[in-house]
């Protein structure tokens, strides 16, 4: 009796060593201090990526051309980017597709005492500005300016480029008149005292696009999807599952405050309502809306911007989507 239990203790033992050894593991190069890895985080400590049949190993790099490098390199399986450059990639050739993370973008910010009530008065006025001068929100506030407005953005006006924590605290100190930054450094801006002029949303709205088009996402190549359907569908239903429970559960924001930067109470809860604000619904991805924005950022950007993208290449989106 001894005998037969201890044997099936050791069968069991090999079945669990066997099914470990299968799960595949799925190695995300993400920035160490991005927003993505709120979601990351609440996939691991809660399982969500066992559950769904793959093992998630994060890896923080320093800067979003360090996570590409590795994904094209074969070091990571998945990063994060927008979809306009899975488009261009595709365009040239890239078998990448894209996995719907987040719809939340940023906008313009100016002082609570500021004058500046429209985007046609910031004529003369410093703008500081995260990224370059072919930054997306940029080029579609520029656009949205001349629409509403008749102005030219670029023309008249003084811009600094930089990162998005210089930008934020040149904002806040005053050195620039107005800032456009990514959506976590805007909840913190106006968390500070900063004022909302326009956010991006708006202003895409205006354009004609829909503002619930996710722009970020995860992006994984074509290969992994063809092979290994489960696990690309896995990490979907993973970042759902992780998405439902920091909708609606105030506690497991509790946990990740450590990891989220917030200085104050108010920046922790603007940081709360922004990533909630930006959780993309379920379901495909709309393609005409998406070719509509792509179309506008080729007339916007060109070239430069997006490459030999001139169109929505075909399989840009993962089916199922988000």
């Amino acid at each position: 009796m001894f005998f037969k239990a201890l044997g099936g203790a050791i069968a069991a033992a090999v079945l669990a060593t066997t099914v470990l050894a299968e799960t595949p593991t799925l190695r995300a190069s993400v920035l160490k201090f991005g927003t993505v890895n709120w979601e990351l985080d609440t996939i691991k400590h809660h399982g969500f990526d066992t559950a769904r049949g793959f093992d998630l190993v994060v890896q923080g790099v320093a800067g979003g051309s360090a996570a590409k490098v590795a994904f094209q390199g074969g070091e990571a399986d998945v990063i994060v980017s927008d979809w306009l450059w899975v488009a261009r990639q595709r365009a040239a050739g890239k078998d990448y597709v894209f996995i719907p993370y987040s719809k939340a973008v940023g906008g313009v910010m100016v002082p609570q005492g500021s004058p500046t009530q429209s985007l046609a008065d910031l004529a003369g006025s410093k703008i500081g500005i995260a990224g370059g001068p072919l930054d997306k929100s940029w080029l579609i506030l520029q656009a949205y300016a001349a629409q509403a407005h008749n102005i030219d953005l670029e023309a008249q006006t003084e811009q600094v480029f930089a990162a998005p924590p210089l930008i934020f605290k040149s904002a806040l100190s005053g050195e620039v008149d107005a800032a456009i930054n990514f959506w976590h450094f805007l909840a913190k801006m106006e968390a500070s005292g900063m004022r909302k002029l326009v956010d991006v949303a708006k202003a895409a709205t205006a354009l004609g696009l829909d503002p619930n088009t996710p722009l970020l996402g995860y992006v994984v190549k074509g290969e992994m999807l063809r092979n290994n359907p489960e696990l690309v569908n896995g990490l979907a239903a993973a970042s759902r599952d992780a998405k439902d429970l920091l909708a609606s559960d105030d506690t497991e924001w509790d946990r990740l405050r450590d990891r989220m930067n917030a200085k104050t109470d108010a920046q922790f809860e603007a940081l709360k309502a922004g990533f909630r604000a930006g959780i993309p619904a379920p379901g495909p991805v709309d393609e005409e809306a998406a070719a509509r924005m792509l179309a506008l950022m080729v007339e916007l950007g060109g070239q430069d911007l997006m490459g030999d993208a001139r169109e929505l290449p075909s399989g840009t989106f993962l089916p199922s989507g988000s």
